[in-house]
């Protein structure tokens, strides 16, 4: 059975891909800031759905909630994420709030990997996947929402670097884009549906080998440039 935690499980495609693992048999360790509402909100009811409950960017509570999992973690999806301050133009930016992206897209993918990381370790095939974003892809110029587009960039090399340490521990690592998604931060208007991303994503998981890590996914299995 694989045991899969993933953050951001309260909506989206966090909450999508937490349905479909339970789906799959697998049991789910789901954190968020708050709990599921709505017609989702029976997934924390589920015997095998495991509600962790604190913030990405609180350390403490990260080894808190680590230390009170005694079994193995196969599969870690950092999901959880923002999309920044409305003020973010090179010419015109909100610091705190850029400030504030980095902390939640970059520095807390690796302090909840370095919090589960003994958890991993006990994994007989452990991997360590990332919600990036094409937006962070160094290969084209845009600079519409530079703070997110500068921490998914950023994120992308930390997940490269943790890659190249983690491989000799057998644990590959990904930086994926889960595609333009219809969430409340990818708007109605989004190509693809929360259904088909996290499907996406959980197959990529299932997939990836030391052969693979390093490397940045699109959701669908194709590498993207970085």
């Amino acid at each position: 059975m694989t045991n899969i935690l993933i953050t951001g499980t309260n909506r989206g495609i966090g909450l999508e891909m937490a349905k479909q693992a339970l789906a799959k048999g697998w049991t789910v360790y789901g954190s968020a800031r708050e709990e599921a509402t709505g017609p989702d909100a029976h997934i924390c009811e589920h015997p095998r759905f495991h509600d962790l409950r604190f913030d990405v960017t609180g350390h403490a509570a990260l080894r808190q909630a680590a230390a009170g999992i005694d079994a193995p973690i196969d599969v870690l999806i950092n999901n959880a994420g923002i999309i920044g301050p409305d003020r973010q133009s090179v010419l015109e930016m909100d610091f705190d709030g850029f400030a504030k992206t980095l902390g939640v897209n970059t520095l807390a993918p690796l302090a909840v990997s370095q919090a589960f990381l003994p958890h991993l370790r006990r994994s007989a095939n452990p991997r360590i996947l990332t919600v990036s974003s094409w937006m962070g892809s160094l290969s084209h110029a845009k600079s519409d929402r530079i703070a997110y587009r500068a921490s998914k960039a950023a994120v992308n090399k930390v997940m490269q670097g943790l890659a190249t340490d983690l491989a000799p521990m057998g644990i590959a690592v990904a930086s994926l884009h889960p595609g333009w998604v219809r969430t409340d931060m990818g708007g109605a208007g989004a190509d693809i549906a929360p259904v088909e991303s996290a499907a996406g994503i959980l197959k990529l998981a299932e997939n990836l080998t030391l052969e693979g890590t390093g490397q940045f996914y699109n959701w669908d299995g194709s590498l993207l440039a970085w």
